[in-house]
């Protein structure tokens, strides 16, 4: 049984080896969120779409989940953090039975709540990962993340941010972005004139460079 109870999605004709895409919805949002993206994704990837691990109508976040309790600014709830990367970690380790087929190169991303835990998993987790896409996150001050050489090496990095964000502000992206281009990082950032949330031309953004990393890499 999966950790986190997720939307999934396996092409037709699926074999070992095949990409997947793991979306991390937002806070108050749920599984099925991101999952609605999937129709402009690569049609040859999977896509798996997890709840995340906690209630958010208790720090009153909505009715839906949430990952982290958020403490203001770029700091999460130490423990609550922890907790949505040990739960990431399984779900990504127990991805050939998720999908039914061994995994191949593996896209981490999500909104806003789920944009800051694919990135702080990356910073984590070296190379456990090799795409990671961030919708309106940030980096988070946790102790398990940081960004240095060894934990941003072999890992892609896309970061899209609303210049009007009001939830995140665009601020956190440019001192995010930064941290991650000193240590190093494969980072491709692009800012939209909106404000916390999806257009399509960011999605359309991201296929594309989904579809780039994986060429260079098949």
């Amino acid at each position: 049984m999966m950790s986190l109870p997720a939307e999934v999605y396996v092409p037709g004709g699926a074999r070992d080896g095949i990409p997947v895409v793991v979306l991390l919805h937002g806070r108050g949002a749920d599984r099925t969120d991101l999952f609605s993206l999937r129709r402009f994704l690569p049609s040859e990837w999977a896509v798996v779409a997890p709840d995340a691990p906690f209630a958010a109508a208790p720090w009153g976040y909505g009715p839906g989940r949430a990952w982290y309790r958020y403490l203001g600014r770029n700091r999460p709830e130490p423990d609550s953090f922890q907790r949505s990367l040990d739960d990431i970690d399984e779900l990504l380790a127990d991805l050939d039975n998720v999908i039914g087929h061994a995994p191949g190169p593996i896209a981490l991303g999500g909104f806003s709540q789920g944009g800051t835990v694919s990135v702080g998993y990356a910073l984590s987790h070296p190379g456990r990962v090799e795409h990671i896409i961030n919708f309106s996150g940030f980096l988070a001050d946790h102790p398990s993340v940081s960004a240095t050489p060894e934990t941003v090496a072999g890992t892609r990095f896309w970061w899209g941010h609303g210049t009007a964000d009001p939830s995140i502000p665009f601020a956190l992206a440019v001192e995010g972005r930064e941290l991650l281009r000193q240590a190093g990082a494969d980072l491709e950032a692009r800012d939209y004139h909106m404000g916390h949330g999806i257009t399509p031309e960011e999605v359309d953004d991201v296929v594309a460079w989904l579809r780039a990393g994986t060429a260079a890499t098949s």
